[in-house]
């Protein structure tokens, strides 16, 4: 059964996915990403979250909440439906969103920067939520990157700084034990190359693909390797980017993709991007 089919169900779970003004998403990754490829990244980790919850079996219709008339008037490509809060908070967003569109139903709510997300992740969670409210941590076990309820009128969204401990202390039950894919959202250049070594989906893997410089590992250096750019020009990366890329060490020969600062100096190294099962 897929999402078209689960709206049928009177079981299956509404989907929300509350995304800030295009302004001011992901600023910690302007030293990494000018704002043209960061409003790209945006739309294209929400477009893989929100294809994955659609695929999902028990997932009935999914909208994105959010003040911005870009993001709503693209919700409409990706599957979903716009949901239109132009000055609530984001959890007062997600309550009216969930009032209004599933009081009495069962929903979910999805960060919207989860590009490593495949189906079967939100499969697993759905089963074993049942009509429990429950909440899932992010990566770093602080922040919440998924929000189930029994009736959008008893979802009492905290999301925010230690919302994990948050959303425990107000009666939902952590699910820790749960796939990367579904704990890696997205805000820093570490995220990001976390979510890369799981593998994102498509359309996070389309904006990837074209941002950064191609280039090829030339040798070892004193802290850490040369790269060569196929124009031959020289780029140094550190060994502490190379681990945080997900390596232990670099073979010479090796094709990477570096992402650099507005100064030229590399802050993040990818292999060529992965794209995720689905």
């Amino acid at each position: 059964m897929d999402g078209a089919s689960a709206e049928q169900d009177t079981n299956a779970r509404t989907v929300l996915v509350a995304v800030k003004a295009l302004s001011e998403a992901k600023t910690r990754l302007a030293s990494l990403l000018d704002p043209e490829t960061r409003t790209a990244l945006v739309l294209a980790m929400l477009s893989d979250t929100v294809s994955a919850a659609r695929r999902c079996p028990g997932v009935g219709s999914v909208h994105v909440v959010s003040p911005d008339a870009d993001v709503l008037a693209r919700a409409a490509g990706m599957g979903a439906s716009g949901f239109a809060d132009p000055t609530s908070t984001l959890n007062d967003a997600l309550t009216n969103a969930a009032l209004q569109l599933c009081s009495d139903a069962p929903t979910l709510v999805l960060q919207p920067d989860l590009p490593a997300l495949r189906t079967a992740d939100l499969r697993h969670v759905l089963s074993r939520s049942g009509s429990s409210r429950v909440a899932v941590p992010d990566a770093a076990g602080t922040g919440t990157t998924v929000l189930h309820s029994p009736t959008g009128a008893a979802l009492h969204p905290l999301f925010g700084p230690g919302s994990a401990c948050a959303h425990a202390s107000s009666g939902a039950r952590l699910l820790s034990e749960v796939p990367r894919g579904l704990r890696t959202d997205v805000d820093t250049a570490e995220d990001l190359a976390d979510a890369l070594a799981i593998g994102v989906g498509p359309a996070t893997a389309a904006v990837l693909d074209s941002t950064g410089t191609v280039a090829t590992v030339a040798g070892p250096a004193a802290e850490g390797y040369v790269l060569r750019t196929d124009d031959g020009r020289r780029l140094d990366v550190a060994t502490a980017v190379v681990r945080q890329g997900g390596w232990r060490a670099l073979r010479v020969g090796q094709r990477v993709r570096a992402l650099t600062d507005v100064a030229g100096v590399v802050r993040l190294l990818v292999t060529p991007v992965a794209v995720a099962p689905g």
